[in-house]
């Protein structure tokens, strides 16, 4: 991350944060400093060495490094999760339906990579119970084709597994990032890597958002086709304000499992990306 990114992590851990605030001792000597500490931290996280390794750069031992990258990542959920963690905004909403949209998915927001493509897998998902529960809105998922069949068939396929990927390059670059994240963490337990990686993610925003103005930047609307109308809209009215009673539960829940609904939405999938894309296909 850029240094200006970083000192304003180590200016709202210093100032909102006690572990972070340069204590002295009994003789009046000044101790660690919070750009210590927070170094010492951010190295651990990025580099996923061992805790004793910044002992002779930061003059830190272990227990006290250990004990910074504990309260530094409860920090950086504490003061930045809200804005950095938090659901998408109507804005951000309508620009994943563009995209979705032009790349012949009409009304998507998202790809769920999932272990073997399985539904079970979403069964244990938080997202599957926000669903059902009224707190997110409807959707559908759609399956691959394991084994697609005829030209239509293996277009479909080629262009769900290439938004697909879009998951799997995401935390590809989170890994790149932040080394403690792939490596493995056996001096810890579950609840504080889940800290840990929630806090990569939030520095992860963090930083994408500090260096946004460096990427390159395109409009969505030049690989827009002329026969798209723009119909992935926003949908404002949307309340999550749902009654959570067990016969609203069940009726999503069956809703999402219907094989009848999830084929159909799948063959018009099918005709809809081949309608869109097809013709390149033929002139290749």
């Amino acid at each position: 991350m850029n240094k200006k990114l970083f000192m304003h992590i180590v200016d709202r851990l210093s100032n909102k944060v006690y572990f972070f605030h340069q204590k002295k001792d009994g003789l009046g000597r000044l101790g660690l400093s919070a750009l210590q500490k927070c170094t010492a931290a951010i190295r651990v996280l990025a580099y996923g060495s061992a805790a004793d390794t910044v002992d002779e750069y930061l003059r830190l031992g272990e227990t006290t490094t250990l004990s910074c990258l504990q309260n530094f990542v409860e920090g950086i959920i504490y003061l930045f999760g809200d804005e950095y963690l938090r659901r998408p905004t109507p804005a951000n909403l309508q620009r994943l339906l563009d995209i979705g949209e032009h790349r012949g998915f009409p009304r998507m927001i998202g790809s769920i990579d999932c272990t073997l493509n399985d539904i079970n897998v979403l069964d244990r998902s938080h997202v599957f119970d926000d669903i059902i529960k009224g707190q997110a809105p409807q959707a559908t998922f759609i399956q691959s084709i394991p084994i697609p069949q005829g030209p239509k068939a293996v277009l479909f396929v080629q262009h769900q597994e290439a938004v697909r990927k879009e998951v799997e390059r995401a935390f590809v670059v989170l890994k790149a990032h932040f080394a403690i994240v792939k490596n493995p963490s056996l001096s810890l337990d579950k609840v504080k890597i889940g800290k840990i990686m929630r806090a990569c993610i939030i520095l992860h925003n963090m930083i994408v958002e500090d260096e946004r103005d460096g990427y390159t930047q395109f409009d969505v609307s030049e690989f827009q086709q002329g026969e798209d109308n723009g119909n992935s809209q926003v949908d404002l009215t949307y309340s999550t304000d749902i009654h959570t009673n067990i016969a609203n539960m069940m009726g999503v829940r069956t809703r999402i499992h219907d094989r009848q609904m999830h084929q159909q939405l799948k063959d018009d999938f099918v005709e809809h990306i081949w309608h869109k894309f097809g013709r390149d296909e033929d002139n290749n």
